[in-house]
């Protein structure tokens, strides 16, 4: 053996020998990686009965998974409570997503006032949209939000709102009328509960829709030191006020329980609450401060100053139309409550009908479609069908963005060409008239499919086609009561504002553009291409 180790070294160092050793090393190695691979495949059955998968689903959440005193055997009330916890779960983060929606509607809202205005004043234009919303969660934690709902008791969809149980009432007729809360300041520590933040952080947003709608109104010629007033002012006082009326259990709500109106004023999301307080502000806002520098002739004819970006306008209304689902469905309080499908196919069908009759109207009185005026159509059907989105059929919900679709031309034009008043983006053509529209569509089209106990009335909601002409005269009178009081009260603030600090800025800015006078930095940088008006 000694002799013959040597002789294998020597033939082991011959080229052809290691070839062929490293080949049979290679191959074997193949071999034992492919075995260990054949055998992993054919374990894993085995190993999935091991760790127990669920891939369906159909076996998560079980009875260990409920807090219980003796683990995986719950008690009865252990049961209950958990299912009751988990409903209020469920709604809380329903109105917390929708809430989220609906605060990304303020980058739609800027998107579509900053296209519909001139270049030279987008910053401007996109900074009030911005900052608007800043402002106005300040003026609403501040006090806002307790004028508007300290008084309403208990949201039982949030598992309670503690602490917003003091509403000021008047006594007439030997009947009592809330007129503002007086509960909730600052968020402070006796309303520091989920139900009251939730409900808080979800009214707080549609309060900011309100809030941005003047600035297209007057968009173009405010100066931004009075604008920031306004913002306090409307967040703080005018939208909280009528709020209350509406939302908070004030007089507006009381109409049914006090008088027999059907359910009282009914707004399912804000048709008046927030678009037509909103649309009435802006009017009152460009009254006061007049129309743009060579916006009207000599003799009164209208000129047309063109937008600078409708595709950016189209984008922000397809964002709004987004954040709508937010809006409407949002406003049950509650992802438990089904009738959240209803709510958002009428929403999705009034829009649609809003931008096609506002395009076919258009198209024939002016020989062109518009783009701008689809745009605004199908805004307007959105905010008609806001206010009896849960109550009415497709059929109505058709019907009404129809007629909202030809309404907002038709109050556009006068305004514009009648009335005088320059309104750049056609804000109380959209959310104003429209609004108003909203409500009275509500008290003729409501269906009595839902609604049951509203406002404390029993029975479900039903308008005039439904043989409730009650709930039709509520309607009225809370449109009929916001266009006042809103319009009145901004009128006003309007004008003593601008004699402390003016509301418009000077004649040489406004011509040169409001972009570097009043925010310190141009909107565009380079060349502006000036658009031709055909």
């Amino acid at each position: 053996m000694r002799n013959k180790l040597p002789h294998f070294s020597r033939c082991s160092r011959a080229p052809w020998v290691k070839a062929v050793m490293h080949r049979m090393s290679s191959l074997t190695a193949k071999k034992w990686m492919l075995t260990l691979l054949l055998l992993c495949w054919l374990s894993m059955p085995l190993w999935a009965q091991l760790v127990h998968p669920d891939p369906a689903g159909t076996a998560t959440g079980t009875a260990s998974d409920v807090p219980a005193a003796q683990a995986g055997k719950p008690t009865f009330q252990e049961l209950a409570d958990a299912v009751g916890h988990n409903r209020i779960a469920i709604n809380i983060v329903w109105t917390l997503i929708t809430g989220f929606l609906v605060m990304f509607m303020q980058a739609g809202f800027a998107m579509v006032e900053t296209g519909f205005t001139q270049a030279k004043n987008v910053a401007h234009t996109m900074a009030m949209n911005f900052m608007i919303y800043a402002i106005g969660m300040l003026g609403f934690w501040i006090c806002g939000f307790a004028f508007m709902f300290g008084g309403i008791g208990s949201v039982a969809a949030l598992g309670g709102t503690a602490g917003l149980t003091h509403e000021v009432t008047i006594h007439l007729f030997g009947k009592s009328f809330g007129i503002i809360g007086n509960s909730g300041y600052f968020l402070n520590s006796s309303v520091y509960d989920v139900g009251v933040f939730t409900l808080f952080l979800f009214q707080l947003v549609f309060m900011d829709t309100t809030a941005t709608i003047p600035t297209g109104a007057m968009a173009e010629r405010w100066r931004f030191k009075s604008f920031v007033i306004y913002g306090f002012f409307i967040s703080m006082i005018v939208y909280p006020l009528f709020g209350n009326w509406v939302w908070g259990g004030g007089w507006l709500a009381q109409l049914g329980v006090n008088f027999g109106l059907g359910h009282g004023h009914v707004d399912f999301a804000g048709s008046s609450v927030v678009h037509e307080v909103g649309g009435a502000a802006a009017l009152a806002g460009a009254l006061v401060i007049g129309p743009r520098l060579g916006k009207y002739t000599k003799d009164g004819r209208p000129n047309s100053i063109p937008g600078h970006n409708i595709p950016m306008a189209i984008i922000g209304t397809f964002i709004l139309a987004f954040g709508w689902f937010g809006f409407n469905p949002g406003s049950t309080l509650a992802g438990t409550d089904l009738r959240i499908s209803v709510i958002a196919v009428n929403t999705m069908l009034a829009s649609g009908a809003g931008a096609f009759l506002a395009m076919l109207y258009t198209w024939s009185t002016s020989g062109k479609p518009d783009p701008g005026m689809m745009a605004n159509g199908m805004l307007a059907g959105l905010v008609a069908i806001t206010a009896p989105c849960a109550f009415v059929n497709s059929t109505s919900a058709v019907i009404i963005g129809a007629i909202a679709g030809v309404l907002v031309v038709v109050v556009a034009n006068f305004v514009d060409r009648k009335l005088k008043i320059d309104d750049p983006v056609g804000a109380f053509a959209v959310h104003g008239a429209n609004g108003i529209w909203g409500v009275l569509s509500l008290g003729l089209f409501a269906d009595g499919k839902y609604g049951d106990g509203w406002n404390g009335v029993s029975g479900t909601v039903r308008g005039l086609f439904y043989g409730d002409a009650g709930q039709f005269a509520a309607e009225l009178i809370g449109a009929v009561t916001c266009f006042v009081f809103v319009f009145s009260v901004m009128y006003v603030f309007f004008k003593l504002l601008d004699k402390v600090v003016p509301l418009r800025v000077q004649e040489e800015v406004e011509e040169k553009g409001l972009d570097v006078p009043e925010m310190g930095v141009k909107g565009y940088v380079g060349d502006q291409v000036e658009i031709p008006v055909y």
